[in-house]
């Protein structure tokens, strides 16, 4: 009878390395835990959150959510380019999926810089207030991506470039639960 030894384990199989997973279900639960409060506080001013939520800009929001998602087909892409040793290859994808993460900036910093111009703060209401702390904490996880993709991008480690991939894709993931949340569902 074998005691398993010999045959990769759960955490030798997930890509890049085990203490990026654990950030990344950690934040993971951090955002869920925001986006259960903001509809449980939706429940509670569905009137006042739709006429909030018309203040936003859905086309802005929805091309953002493909610049995420081709950044994350840049980085998985990336992978695959490490996996085979092809490094300037893997550093151009890397360098695209970053540039689209910086794209990503300006478009939310426009929303931003309008949703000021309106005189709509952090406090103006309890969705404005819930829409600041979660799309400002996504956009501090972009920063941190763009700054973690640069990094791996520099590294000739297969290995660097998934863990780099695997935080991506979370930030990836996080904004495609964020964008139908609080900008379609009324």
């Amino acid at each position: 009878m074998s005691d398993g030894s010999d045959s990769p384990g759960l955490l030798d199989e997930l890509p890049g390395e085990v203490m990026m997973w654990v950030l990344i279900i950690s934040e993971l639960l951090v955002f869920g835990a925001g986006l259960v409060a903001f509809m449980a506080m939706r429940l509670t001013d569905p009137v006042g959150f739709a006429e909030a939520q018309a203040h936003l800009h859905r086309a802005g929001a929805a091309l953002n959510t493909v610049v995420l998602v081709t950044s994350g087909l840049l980085a998985a892409l990336a992978v695959r380019a490490a996996e085979a040793g092809r490094e300037a290859r893997k550093r151009g994808l890397l360098a695209g999926a970053m540039a689209l993460g910086v794209v990503f900036l300006v478009i939310k910093g426009m929303e931003y810089a309008d949703k000021a111009n309106e005189g709509i703060g952090i406090e103006t209401n309890t969705f404005f207030t819930f829409y600041y702390l979660l799309t400002g904490f996504h956009a501090a996880h972009v920063i941190a991506g763009v700054v973690l993709l640069g990094l791996v991008a520099a590294l000739r480690d297969p290995r660097a470039t998934e863990t780099g991939a695997a935080f991506w894709h979370m930030v990836d993931l996080v904004w495609v639960l964020l964008f139908p949340v609080i900008y379609l569902i009324r």
